[in-house]
């Protein structure tokens, strides 16, 4: 079932695919919105378990512009045991055996997947095939530049990660090594083509939404949670904005019924329980301005404790 715009109803109706004809019937009237489409899935599925590592499908992988063949390259088959596969398995030795340049970064591409699928983004790949091509980051810990990459990437699409998700991902890679490939990477993209390379601004209220969700708060905490964080901005306060956003989430629990207590806070946004008391003593002489007056009143603000 879908959602389209129906020429005869006059409006959007929920439309049903045939995929058997290929067509897109309205539910209402029963107009066909489209005829023969193309089916772009799989011609079957697959269970490993089942398939005796036979893969049935006859089409190749998706092709990748940044490979140099685009990823079309013709691949040796392993011999499944019988007789006759002797030319088989010796073409697959030598194949192995052959230089492909684009090996390393078939490898790294894979590598950057695994990391971005548990963020969900997509454009590390890219950041990491321009460094690549200019062969300057061969003898440094590959780890590391491969985080930095998807960290870039991350400040990019306007979906800030902290260094210490980051970390959370990657494959042993430390904050200070992941620091230092990510200035590096900066240095080198800037120096290859004169431009900078943006990575957009980083504000408290991107990493907000997702430190309330994980520590279970509830609508109405996390609105004024972002109202205050709002609010902050108008005001000098010179620390990170991810501490900031910290020094938020702690001061709009201790005015809700459900406290928090300030190690779940630090567990949850990544921030050192010093930082958010440091963090929160700067934010106290402004409270009465950054906290919403309809989540809290005066007198409950009299009642926080003093930093």
């Amino acid at each position: 079932m879908g959602d389209a715009f129906c020429s005869d109803c006059k409006k959007h109706t929920e439309v049903v695919f045939d995929h058997s004809a290929g067509d897109t019937v309205c539910s209402e009237c029963g107009l066909v919105l489209e005829s023969h489409s193309i089916d772009e899935t799989s011609e079957w599925r697959t269970f490993a378990n089942e398939s005796n590592d036979n893969d049935p499908v006859r089409v190749g992988g998706p092709t990748n512009p940044l490979l140099s063949d685009g990823g079309l390259s013709t691949v040796i088959s392993k011999p499944n045991g019988t007789t006759g596969d002797y030319l088989s398995s010796s073409l697959g030795r030598w194949q192995n055996r052959g230089s492909n340049p684009d090996r390393g970064l078939i490898q790294a591409f894979k590598t950057i997947a695994t990391m971005a699928d548990r963020l969900g983004l997509d454009r590390a790949s890219e950041i990491y095939k321009k460094v690549e091509d200019q062969k300057s980051s061969r003898g440094r810990n590959q780890d590391a530049i491969l985080a930095a990459c998807l960290y870039i990437a991350c400040r990019q699409e306007d979906k800030p990660r902290t260094v210490k998700e980051i970390c959370s991902v990657a494959n042993g890679a430390t904050k200070k090594e992941i620091g230092r490939a990510k200035e590096y990477i900066v240095k080198q993209l800037e120096g290859g083509d004169g431009a900078a390379v943006g990575m957009g601004t980083i504000h408290a209220g991107d990493f907000l939404r997702r430190f309330c969700s994980n520590l279970g708060m509830n609508n109405q905490a996390m609105k004024a949670a972002q109202e205050a964080v709002q609010k902050s901005e108008e005001i000098d306060i010179r620390r990170s904005p991810i501490s900031i956003a910290a020094a938020v989430i702690y001061i709009i629990t201790q005015l809700s019924e459900e406290k928090k207590p300030l190690r779940d806070i630090s567990l949850a946004t990544g921030v050192a329980e010093g930082t958010i008391r440091n963090a929160y003593k700067d934010l106290y002489p402004h409270i009465s301005k950054i906290i919403p007056t309809w989540y809290a009143k005066e007198e409950d603000l009299k009642n926080l404790c003093s930093p």
